[in-house]
Parts: structure tokens; sequence; C-alpha cells
């Protein structure tokens, strides 16, 4: 029976991606949908985008996010043993099947929420993180405000139906590229299969997009009877990272076949262009210093997202000092790059000096 609904999910699929898709024509069956370029932020489609709906466990992008933060401040790492609590033992829903008293790496419990959307491995970090469910949901919301989620107020830190726990498409879309940052969670969203305990608990990623959609990277499933079904879709194709999100589907067929629709759209009529956070951007003279120059490089990802019929023109300006006098600090401001499109600045990076110059010493000036 599971196999023979898992076929017909892959047909569907199929279908869905193979199909041509223009704005005029998306028909997709959701209460609110956004899509847009992760890198740029460009909104490419959209349908009652703010509104406030449940959002079910979408909410652990968010959790998701807040545990790579902690990771990448030095607070924990991915080999940190974290234990876990009668409350997380207790969670229903989705679940790893903690027990009081287990314990389990944050790499496992990152496992086990990305993948098996873990609603006790969600309990276990953000007791570990903030001492408590309530102090880390505090923290949610301080980051959601940070990052201008307007429509959005976390009650839980897994997204189980509560009352005044909401989100909206859009704020998804926000927290979803901010999470994207930490390249290091696709290791976790774009597993199809895997295990814990040695083997002995098998996971399968709620989100079968990553199985059956070419290029998908993640992000999060979710469904309550209130929330219906969710995702938060990511894709990347040639450079290009797209984001669909869709609250509210009638099922999880529906919810694909939407997420699909929607980045199918995103692929078939738009492409990034640009270049990407480091890459070199240009070198300048050095006065006074050990080096006679410095490499610059791009401090931000200089792209844009356009239609692919005007990807040929959009013009790339770059503005660098001739000279600049050591010493000169790692990460100094440069220069700027700028992307015009028909004369408008549609992006703009700094560029900055890749690498530290010291300032020669009076006697070595002398020396030579």
């Amino acid at each position: 029976m599971r196999q023979a609904a898992a076929a017909v999910l892959a047909a569907i699929l199929v279908i869905s991606i193979g199909m041509s898709v223009k704005a005029a024509e998306i028909d997709i069956s959701v209460k609110s949908a956004i899509l847009v370029d992760c890198d740029s932020g460009k909104v490419l489609y959209e349908e009652n985008a703010d509104e406030q709906l449940a959002p079910a466990s979408v909410t652990k992008v968010m959790t998701m996010l807040l545990i790579m933060e902690a990771i990448e401040r030095g607070e924990i790492g991915y080999d940190t043993v974290v234990t876990a609590s009668e409350r997380a033992k207790s969670m229903g829903g989705s679940t790893i099947y903690l027990d009081t008293g287990e314990q389990m790496s944050v790499d496992d419990l990152l496992k086990g929420i990305a993948v098996a959307s873990g609603n006790d491995a969600c309990v276990a970090m953000a007791e570990h993180l903030s001492g408590s469910v309530e102090a880390f949901v505090d923290v949610m919301n301080n980051r959601a405000a940070e990052l201008g989620m307007v429509n959005t107020h976390f009650v839980t830190c897994n997204g189980l139906d509560a009352d005044g726990h909401y989100s909206s498409a859009r704020d998804i879309a926000i927290m979803s590229r901010e999470l994207l940052k930490h390249e290091d969670i696709l290791r976790y969203t774009g597993i199809w299969m895997d295990s814990l305990r040695d083997g002995k608990f098998q996971l399968a990623n709620t989100n079968k997009l990553i199985r059956y959609y070419d290029g998908a990277t993640g992000l999060k499933t979710g469904s309550t009877s209130k929330a219906g079904n969710c995702i938060s879709a990511t894709a990347e194709r040639n450079g290009t990272r797209l984001c669909a999100v869709v609250l509210g589907s009638p099922n999880s067929k529906a919810r694909f076949a939407a997420a699909s629709t929607l980045l199918n759209y995103g692929f078939e009529n738009y492409t990034s262009v640009g270049s990407s956070a480091g890459e070199a951007a240009g070198v300048v003279k050095v006065k006074k210093g050990e080096s006679e120059n410095v490499t610059c490089v791009l401090e931000e990802a200089c792209r844009a997202t356009v239609e692919k019929g005007a990807a040929g023109v959009v013009e790339t300006e770059i503005e660098l000092a001739e000279e600049a006098e050591a010493p000169i600090g790692k990460g100094e401001k440069m220069g700027v790059m700028k992307l015009i499109l028909n004369g408008e600045v549609i992006a703009e990076a700094d560029i900055v000096a890749g690498e530290d110059v010291h300032r020669v010493s009076f006697g070595k000036m002398y020396i030579e």
C-alpha cells in the first residue's frame, strides 16, 4: 500500500516537474504562497503572502536557524551532547522517541528535526540552549522581529497548534533565506534517508521533493489539523536558488504539487546573475605596505534575479580605489560592485580587502 502511494506521488511530481508554467497560469490549492529568489530576496510570485496562518512544523525553520547561529557563535558544537527531559519525551506528533535522560548529539538532533520533524528533538534543543522552552520561544520571537517578520508570533518551538501561534508565507521566506546562509544546514535538510542510535532508528525525510524534484535542497514540511499542509521548499539549479512557501494546502499531494509548480515557474522564467560572496573583485595598489598589492573580494553576494531574456544585458560596474596606504585590515572597504539593468542599479555589494597588509617598517624602507 505504501509503495503504491509512493508511486502515485512520484508520478504526480514527475508530471508537475515537466510542465511549463507562466505566472498567469499558476493554479495551486493553497491559502497562501510566495516564491522568492534566495540570494536577492526578489519576490517572483505571491498569493495572500501576508495572511497570518498556522505554520505547523515549518516553525522549525526558526528553531534550526537559532541552533545554527549558536553553533556559529561557538556556544555549542555538532558533537555537543544534549540530555532529553521528561517534557521532551512527552511531545506528541512527529517524534524521534526520545526517552527521559537519553543523550544525543546536536548533530543527531538536527537530523531528527530536519529529516523526521521531531517535536521532541526541538524541545531538547530549546531547553539546552535557553534553559526552558518558554525562554527559547522568546528568543525565536526576538529573532523574528530582528528579521522584519511582522506577521509572525511563536508560541511553540516545534509548530504544534497553539492559540496565537502564527506566521505568513512572506515571513517564512525571510527566515528560510536566513537559514540558508548557514550552508551546513543543507547537510541535514537534503537527507532523504538516514538513521539514529547506531542504525536502530530509521529516518525518512518528510519532504518528498528531496527525492523527486530535481535540485531540491530542503527545507521543511509541516501539517496539523489547524494549519493544513505546509512547506518551505528550496531548490537550486545552475546557480539560481529559489524558495517556495506554501501554507494551507488541503492535503500532502496538493502541497508538493503547489511547491513544484512555483519552483518550475521560477526556474523556467528567471535566472540569477552576478557574483558570490568571497569572489575576487580586483587588486588595489598598496602604499608603504609589506605587499605591493592587496587582493580584493566581495564582502557579500552581489546577485540579482532577472527574467531570462534580460540576463545578457545586465552590466557589472566595479568602483575600486586606485591606491590605499598600509596598514590595511582584512575586510576593510576598498570599493563597490554594482549590477545595472537598463540604467538602474539592481544589486550592490561592498568590495573589501581579502587579507591583511602590514605597514613596512622604517628600517626596511631605509634599506630598500
